[in-house]
């Protein structure tokens, strides 16, 4: 069983620093999650530097513990986590690293093991979906963003962080028929911005339409569209308003708060969830690393799920 360090017993700031002062280890025996880094961002358009976002998550992330109250879980009675390190990355070519991400991302899946990626710009995300595709088939997607990234090109390149989505489509990686995007909203360059994700297949519920339904409906609309279905959750940190997460490369203002986009991802529980990713984390922008505080209490609720889901299939086969 792996888990984090006793926080009572060693001070948080002795060590290495991984997520939640789990093990360091790259290993998939014994384990139900695992953390991973995804430091690639030569594909985003503005502000670059979130290729050290993964390491800075990793840094709050140690004022974490075991035991989610809102939940009512203990993770660790019910799952093994390890950190389980970065996947080599190679700067300026996104074609070798969506390789390596689906070569790095394979043994995991193969195991049964529940990935928690932490970017990276949102580029990644095409990796991820090809490694779970390629395991799962096309899978649904929940995606929580500002923007729709469904662009079909930045600057006349295909691959880049606003058009992975549109990519993802194409290559049969999505499963449309039951996948979400939620919180688009800022200047566009036209209507068909968001169009554009409706007519690829994507339900849409823009900024402005979540404020006038809540997130209670919200979340009942994420159930309903998603089902039964294998889903992946996609999260860009610039959903949150960037009061609250300053600390991104084209922060958005009228986003969510930090409390309000844990709930969402807490009112999760309950889908067939088999993969997280978390991107686009700025350390140079990101006051007093509230930031990094937000992002890793969502990479915690996405462990937490991981758990959940772990505890009700071993209720159900114990019955």
């Amino acid at each position: 069983m792996y888990k984090p360090k006793d926080s009572s017993m060693s001070p948080r700031f002795c060590g290495v620093k991984t997520f939640m002062r789990l093990e360091q280890k790259s290993t998939t025996e014994g384990v139900d999650f695992a953390v991973l880094g995804v430091p690639f961002d030569t594909a985003q358009s503005y502000r670059v530097g979130a290729r050290l976002g993964p390491n800075h998550i990793r840094n709050a992330s140690s004022l974490l513990r075991p035991y989610n109250p809102d939940q009512d879980i203990d993770i660790f009675e019910y799952c093994s986590g390890v950190d389980y390190g970065d996947l080599d990355v190679i700067p300026g070519n996104i074609q070798r690293t969506y390789d390596n991400i689906v070569e790095g991302l394979t043994p995991l899946l193969q195991k049964g093991i529940t990935p928690i990626i932490l970017g990276g710009d949102h580029s990644i995300s095409l990796g991820n979906l090809r490694a779970f595709a390629k395991q799962f088939g096309p899978i649904a997607l929940i995606h929580f963003d500002s923007h729709s990234d469904t662009w079909d090109h930045y600057y006349g390149e295909k691959y880049m962080h606003g058009t992975p989505f549109r990519r993802a489509v194409e290559e049969g990686l999505i499963d449309v028929r039951h996948s979400i995007q939620i919180g688009m909203r800022g200047p566009l360059y036209g209507p068909n911005d968001i169009d554009d994700a409706r007519a690829l297949g994507f339900e849409v519920i823009t900024m402005k339409e979540v404020r006038k339904i809540g997130y209670q409906e919200v979340l009942q609309r994420i159930h309903s569209r998603v089902q039964n279905a294998l889903v992946f959750v996609s999260f860009d940190i610039d959903f949150i308003d960037p009061a609250y997460a300053p600390g991104t490369g084209t922060p958005e203002i009228g986003g969510p708060t930090s409390i309000e986009a844990v709930e969402l991802v807490q009112g999760l529980d309950g889908l067939n969830i088999v993969g997280f990713d978390l991107v686009e984390v700025l350390p140079a922008y990101d006051s007093g690393e509230i930031t990094a505080v937000a992002a890793s209490s969502i990479a915690y609720e996405m462990i937490t799920l991981a758990a959940l889901q772990k505890r009700r299939s071993l209720v159900a086969s114990n019955k």
